[in-house]
């Protein structure tokens, strides 16, 4: 079911942040590259998602970890790209300028070592084109001895601040699932000017080579994404929820969506948007029948319109 950004009825149509989208799924930061990735699939089409949130990106180029940075497991995939990227100024000046902001929304996704980094990535997005900005607050701080901003609601709030202050665009922090707290983190973020909330991002893990007894992952840890963890990303959505949902602040649920069921699981936790990540790397098409299976579900249940089953929880 592809849908678009048209003015006629469409169930499928959610407001996120302000945005007009035209379908709740969101193609997840790092699985489709900068946008372009997918295009090149037979029957995929920008038009059956509502955003797509571009490759993690810095303020000058990385190259990334050393390999191995991806090793399939049983229930998912462990990565650890280390945020290869060719720098905002390339993004912004040369990438953004190919993607046809007619089809569906773009968000970047910004990622830095400091929080002037972040404050400086954001303002280049800022006059650009772009539709929203995601923060990815999942990064090590330098300055901190490599301690990671998600893992420490303060830290996190002080990234959001700086890049609240250098952008007026819609503004979403990632909130990472390594940490103690996720409400308060949540709490936060929403404090210090967040206008949505992506949760959740990828589970640590690591994979062993039993014969030569060395890390599988050239970085000795990766991010674990996945079915693995969807039972931990549908209970921190249900729990930030009750901490986003009161404000009006909604979310992009994320964690191991592979079928109808996962998507419609996701809204009723309290999720405005659902994000595929993962799965689109032996299902591309995955959107296709995620859509027709919400608009049948809402047909069924006589509701007009995703909004009204997000948060529908009967606990």
């Amino acid at each position: 079911m592809a849908v678009a950004l048209t003015s006629e009825p469409n169930p499928l149509q959610i407001d996120f942040c302000g945005l007009d989208m035209a379908s709740p799924i969101v193609l997840l930061s790092g699985c489709v590259g900068f946008g372009e990735e997918y295009t090149r699939i037979d029957g995929f089409s920008n038009c059956d998602v509502g955003g797509i949130v571009l490759k993690g990106t810095t303020l000058e180029p990385r190259l990334g970890n050393p390999p191995h940075r991806v090793y399939e497991t049983p229930m998912g995939m462990l990565n650890a790209i280390g945020l290869q990227n060719p720098g905002v100024d390339k993004v912004v000046d040369d990438i953004l300028p190919g993607l046809d902001f007619s089809e569906t929304r773009f968000l970047a996704n910004v990622c830095g070592s400091t929080i002037e980094d972040y404050e400086t990535v954001t303002k280049r997005f800022d006059d650009s084109p772009i539709d929203a900005i995601e923060i990815n607050i999942s990064c090590p701080n330098i300055k901190e001895g490599g301690v990671s901003f998600g893992n420490h609601p303060e830290m996190s709030a002080k990234v959001v601040a700086a890049c609240r202050r250098a952008t007026n665009k819609p503004l979403i922090a990632k909130l990472s699932p390594n940490q103690t707290d996720i409400q308060e983190n949540a709490r936060l973020c929403i404090e210090a000017g967040a206008d949505g909330l992506a949760v959740i991002n990828t589970m640590m893990g690591m994979a062993i080579d039993a014969e030569t007894r060395e890390p599988v992952i050239g970085n000795v840890r990766g991010g674990l994404s996945g079915p693995a963890i969807k039972p931990i990303a549908l209970l921190k959505v249900h729990q930030v929820y009750e901490v986003a949902g009161p404000k009006n602040i909604p979310i992009i649920g994320q964690g191991g969506i592979t079928t109808v069921e996962d998507a419609i699981e996701f809204i009723v936790a309290g999720s405005s948007t659902i994000g595929i990540g993962t799965t689109l790397f032996y299902d591309p098409l995955l959107c296709r029948k995620i859509n027709a299976g919400i608009a049948e579900y809402l047909d069924r249940h006589e509701m007009g319109s995703v909004s009204e089953l997000v948060g529908t929880l009967k606990a």
